[in-house]
């Protein structure tokens, strides 16, 4: 168990052992499309800032989107721990990619399916799950993002509609997106969501330009300047941050076991080019300083899967708590951000060129480590949930 290519999965404490055929069926199969669709263009797509052409399309064509969504409505219908295998073999690829399918499943597909009318399930999810619609999710705003009970974005009923007024920010698909599922405070003050369409008077969505992180996909903002929407696109089925907060739950788990893919990335490469990279006569790979860096990489990515398999197990299960899924998201980007800067010094002054990844997944966790919670805000919730005491206030 010496060399892993490139193409791999480290699995040092067996824990293959623990999926179904099913499971490592679906893991091949995305792995094979990002080897032959992500690897030979994400360099060049992250170096100029600009998306994968068709990638929605091509994650639909794969079945990425919305896989334990029911088969009814356009899903596959599978379990929790093949979607996050699927998570992980994109972030292997890139965490634009990764983000891009997460926040189709998690945030927009997730919270039509479970607080939706059937209406809406059977209107949206199927061309959702396709890629035929490109979906975006407002919360975070410019004033408000780790405290969204405060936000400002609102809607008045007007008879026959709603009339939403506010701005969202840092919205990951918002400049190609076909419907945003957004967040919004009624007349009484109460938060409950609303499904805006393109093509909406008032709906535009400006894109934020200059990023050095997660070049490889868009992200841009939701406005709402006295934008109608129809009755029959609120979400009938939840009121209050409890609807919001349990599709962050599901992006957080999903994160928690992309990141790892990131890392196993970073460590594959690192290996290889420690044992073929000669320096006084001998591989890299011979020093002891070379070999702490390898060995603690491999121990902190086996310890965040046997941490997902667990959660995975447990989501299965329904009883996966908002904080264990907290816990996973925060200790596994700081895990793939560590591996990822570290990694990126064992090859020198190439660490630094597109050739290989190490800077690309670098800068792109910098924002996974910032989105879905900062990684400050999860140690509170991990704080509070071993304390009972609210430590944000």
């Amino acid at each position: 168990m010496s060399y892993y290519p490139l193409n791999s999965i480290p699995d040092y404490y067996l824990s293959d052992e623990l999926l179904t055929d099913e499971h490592k069926l679906i893991r091949q199969s995305v792995r094979d499309w990002v080897e032959g669709f992500v690897m030979p263009k994400i360099d060049d797509a992250a170096q100029n800032h600009r998306d994968l052409p068709n990638l929605m399309k091509e994650l639909g064509n794969i079945g990425a989107l919305g896989p334990y969504i029911p088969e009814k409505y356009g899903g596959a219908g599978l379990d929790q721990i093949s979607y996050g295998l699927i998570m992980q073999e994109l972030e292997r690829g890139d965490s634009a990619v990764r983000s891009a399918a997460s926040v189709q499943s998690s945030l927009v597909m997730f919270p039509i399916h479970e607080f939706g009318s059937e209406e809406q399930k059977m209107k949206y999810l199927p061309k959702l799950a396709t890629g035929d619609l490109i979906g975006a999710f407002g919360l975070t705003e410019p004033n408000h993002g780790s405290d969204p009970g405060s936000m400002e974005t609102n809607f008045k009923d007007c008879d026959d509609h709603f009339l939403l007024n506010g701005a969202k920010m840092w919205i990951t698909n918002a400049p190609v997106c076909d419907i945003a599922v957004v967040w919004a405070k009624n007349e009484n003050g109460k938060i409950q969501g609303l499904i805006a369409e393109r093509g909406m008077q008032g709906f535009s969505t400006p894109e934020t330009h200059n990023k050095w992180s997660l070049r490889a996909s868009k992200t841009g903002e939701l406005v709402f300047d006295n934008v109608k929407i129809p009755k029959e696109n609120l979400l009938p089925n939840t009121v209050g941050l409890k609807g919001p907060l349990s599709c962050l739950n599901s992006a957080r788990y999903g994160i928690s076991w992309g990141v790892i893919g990131a890392a196993v990335d970073c460590f594959c490469t690192a290996l290889q080019y420690s044992k073929e990279r000669k320096q006084f006569g001998k591989p890299i790979a011979s020093f002891q300083l070379q070999q702490k860096k390898l060995a603690e990489f491999l121990t902190e990515i086996t310890k965040a899967q046997l941490l997902c398999l667990q959660l995975g197990k447990l989501k299965n299960e329904h009883r996966a708590t908002p904080a264990q899924i907290s816990m996973a998201k925060r200790n596994n980007v700081k895990m793939a951000i560590d591996i990822a800067r570290e990694s990126r010094q064992m090859l020198g002054g190439m660490g630094i060129m597109g050739e290989f990844p190490m800077m690309r997944h670098a800068a792109n966790l910098e924002s996974v480590i910032t989105y879905e919670g900062t990684h400050d805000i999860h140690l509170l919730i991990t704080g509070f949930d071993i304390t009972g005491i609210n430590g944000f206030s």
